[in-house]
């Protein structure tokens, strides 16, 4: 009857009750499921209820099975096929069979494909809807943008994706999104969480957003049936006498099992944990100032207890142990490699990466072509477009801009990153101002936009400081309209809504874009607030201080410290650093133009020099205390920073002052400054370069083990002339680099030791 392939000799002629016959045995071992096939063998005619009644009849499993086959066997050819049939369609209640499928290259009959299936399995039916909730809730890329519904498909671009051991060592690259749930990497077989981390915006929730997308279309190389996502930062959101159990947890904010009285589902999914993944999103995002010390740790899956609680012990491994889990957080955040199985670190996009990325921004060749140009003349430009948020605001804020002015290009090599959010900003209040006709872009335009959006923009910020002071990322209706907010603002694009946290479909809660986004906004308040002193800006500065105490009773085991921090204003803490560092931006003379359209400028210039004035104090600090010891490269001594530093140059890059970073190089009072492991990425040295440019002796640099690639390379070009030590090992560099290094070294013929082991080839 044509249920098999014509090409799958020697049984492209067999007939359907010929192949029962032949793969008796396996389909016997196989097939588990007997209620689906019955049901809709009774639905369509081919057994009558007295037929049902003989199978249960059968002691086992197996002879159930037995007894079927005998009885569609008896019936024809026909039923055989449909059989057949329904062992394929009802495609999770018959998985293991897959592989019997290909080899059988099986190929229903025309007659067959006509003859619906009902896949009335529960756990079939459970895992089909948990795949269509996913599917719908990953089609848009909605993470970045709620004004415009852009398709996953359309815009998903890899990065790269670098293996760590656990001891922070690369063990190579990711090739596609299957190895991130492949053995590739594994450094702790007793583990199951996937660690996945990396720096603001460099993808790591779209990358979840696509492996969740993925798995909805039965494309993500796994046996996973059941797939559960959840955000950390929901779980901030539940107030401390909130309990729930780890059933409710799941099936609450994830999707309910329909017509399962028995709780086949759940079982299901205690009996093989195995077939279980989640994802939890910002780990860094988890508020945990709360006191719990009296809680036990959880071990019964129905047992209700702080929602907190339930994720620290599915992370443990002490709920549903067996289960896969991935976790995301940003660079930074510590967890004990004992409860890690293996690490991936996002390094966002590589060059080609950026082509491939800007051909899905415009795919018509001229405007294209144009953009490459400009993001060609400028390495620091590129070096932001290497992080995946950033180019998306430059490339989305460039098409917007163009389409309203007709001199619009991307910003010059000075581009900071508050400039790249200011740029955001203008796009969102202008899409309340009314355009007619092109027109050319000049401060006068930009500053009208920020002046007639003041009230709204004010109103944002002060949600957004309000959040970070809280340490809140979703809010209520309640509190968005409390700070003077109303529907209409809500289009504009700062804030999103999110449904997924009441768990009830509702629109209620919002959050902003991103956190940087956020970030940004609070520092805005910080400025446009005048009843804020000069003094009062540098709240933050101050939190960046310490690390709040927790009393969660296993949080031993994620790295967080009770103990309090050493004193210095750039330790990481990346939700206040990045606050501080547009703060920076926001005060630096170049934006005074704009700022002095909507903010006093005496009220300006205080909070300018308060900054200014708090900065060098710090720097100077923070210098004295790095520590220093004999070089082994070259004669002199050795100043050894830590990653915090990189912070301390990013706010002196964004202030853009000569005086503060004149001060940075005069403290650093050595012959050789190493930056090894400071996770720099490529514009970051712009950073160092601004600072490197001020220092007047010879200096050897260590920037081993970082993320400079070639971009970063090309903006050190003016530090190679003072360069006695080039260090550049494992960063991602390729030929290119080498050319540019090449060209620079003999030009200036100063450098006694150069180390550039693990170049990438083109």
């Amino acid at each position: 009857m044509g249920s098999v392939g014509k090409d799958s000799a020697p049984e492209a002629s067999v007939t359907s009750l010929r192949l029962l016959t032949l793969h008796r045995e396996i389909l016997v071992e196989q097939v588990k499921n007997t209620q689906c096939i019955l049901d809709n063998l009774r639905i369509n005619g081919y057994i009558c209820n007295e037929d049902i009644e003989i199978i249960h009849r059968a002691a086992t499993k197996a002879d159930q099975v037995r007894k079927i086959l005998e009885l569609v066997q008896s019936k024809g050819e026909e039923a055989c096929a449909y059989f057949i049939h329904i062992l394929h369609e009802a495609y999770d209640a018959y998985i293991d069979l897959r592989p019997w499928f290909n080899t059988i290259q099986y190929m229903p009959a025309d007659f067959v494909r006509e003859i619906p299936v009902i896949n009335t399995d529960p756990i079939s039916k459970y895992i089909e809807k948990l795949r269509q909730e996913l599917g719908r809730d990953t089609q848009f890329l909605t993470s970045y943008s709620q004004q415009e519904d852009t398709l996953l498909e359309e815009l998903y671009t890899d990065t790269q994706m670098e293996m760590m051991n656990d001891k922070g060592e690369s063990l190579g690259y990711l090739e596609n999104l299957d190895e991130i749930l492949g053995e590739q990497g594994v450094f702790n077989q007793q583990a199951e969480t996937i660690f996945i981390t990396g720096d603001a915006g460099v993808g790591k929730s779209v990358l979840l957003q696509k492996l969740q997308n993925l798995w909805s279309k039965r494309e993500l190389n796994t046996e996973t049936k059941f797939f559960f996502k959840f955000r950390c930062r929901m779980f901030s959101a539940f107030k401390d006498t909130d309990k729930i159990s780890m059933k409710d947890l799941i099936f609450k904010y994830n999707c309910y099992p329909d017509g399962d009285p028995d709780s086949e589902v759940f079982n299901y999914i205690l009996r093989f944990p195995q077939t279980v993944l989640f994802t939890f999103d910002g780990y860094d995002e988890l508020q945990m100032d709360f006191d719990m010390d009296s809680v036990p740790e959880v071990v019964s899956p129905e047992e209700s207890t702080h929602p907190l609680l339930v994720l620290m012990n599915l992370l443990c491994g002490k709920l549903l142990r067996g289960s896969c889990k991935i976790l995301t957080a940003r660079t930074g955040t510590d967890i004990q490699s004992r409860i890690i199985q293996k690490k991936v670190v996002l390094r966002g996009f590589s060059p080609d990466h950026l082509k491939k990325y800007m051909a899905r921004h415009f795919p018509m060749q001229e405007q294209r072509a144009v953009v490459s140009v400009q993001l060609d003349a400028s390495p620091h430009l590129c070096g932001l477009c290497s992080i995946p948020l950033f180019s998306w605001i430059i490339f989305k804020t460039f098409k917007h801009l163009q389409s309203v002015y007709d001199n619009f290009e991307l910003p010059d090599s000075c581009i900071t990153l508050t400039n790249v959010f200011l740029l955001l900003s203008e796009v969102f209040l202008g899409r309340k101002t009314k355009k007619q006709g092109l027109l050319k872009r000049s401060m006068s335009c930009t500053a009208g936009i920020f002046k007639a959006g003041l009230k709204m923009l004010t109103a944002f910020a002060k949600l957004a400081l309000f959040g970070l002071e809280k340490g809140s990322f979703i809010y209520s209706l309640e509190e968005v309209m409390s700070c003077g907010l109303n529907e209409e603002d809500l289009q504009v694009g700062f804030l999103r809504p999110v449904s997924h946290y009441d768990a009830c479909g509702g629109t209620t809660t919002f959050e902003f874009l991103h956190l940087t986004l956020q970030a940004f906004l609070a520092a805005f308040s910080l400025v446009l607030d005048s009843y804020i002193t000069p003094e009062g800006i540098l709240r933050f500065f101050a939190k960046c201080e310490y690390n709040k105490t927790s009393h969660l009773p296993c949080l031993s085991c994620f790295g967080r410290s009770s103990h309090p921090r050493d004193t210095d204003p750039f330790q990481t803490n990346e939700h206040f650093q990045f606050t501080n560092l547009f703060l920076c931006g926001l005060l630096c003379k170049s934006n005074a133009v704009l700022l002095e359209h909507i903010v006093p400028p005496v009220c300006l210039k205080k909070k300018r020099v308060a900054l200014k004035s708090y900065l060098s104090t710090s720097v100077k600090t923070h210098l004295r205390d790095l520590p220093r010891y004999p070089s082994t490269d070259i004669e002199g001594n050795k100043v050894h920073v830590m990653p915090n530093f990189l912070w301390m140059l990013r706010c002196i890059f964004e202030t853009n002052s000569e005086d503060v970073a004149r001060l940075t190089a005069k403290g650093i009072s050595a012959d050789y400054i190493k930056l090894a492991y400071c996770n720099i990425y490529s514009a970051d040295c712009s950073a160092l370069n601004f600072v490197l440019h001020h220092h007047r002796k010879c200096l050897g640099v260590d920037l081993d083990n970082n993320n400079i690639n070639d971009y970063g390379v090309k903006q050190l070009i003016p530090s190679f002339s003072k360069m006695t030590v080039v260090r550049f090992c494992v960063n991602q560099l390729t030929d290119s680099s080498t050319e540019v290094l090449s060209e620079e070294l003999i030009k200036h013929k100063i450098v006694k030791v150069l180390g550039c082991f693990k170049i990438v080839s083109n």
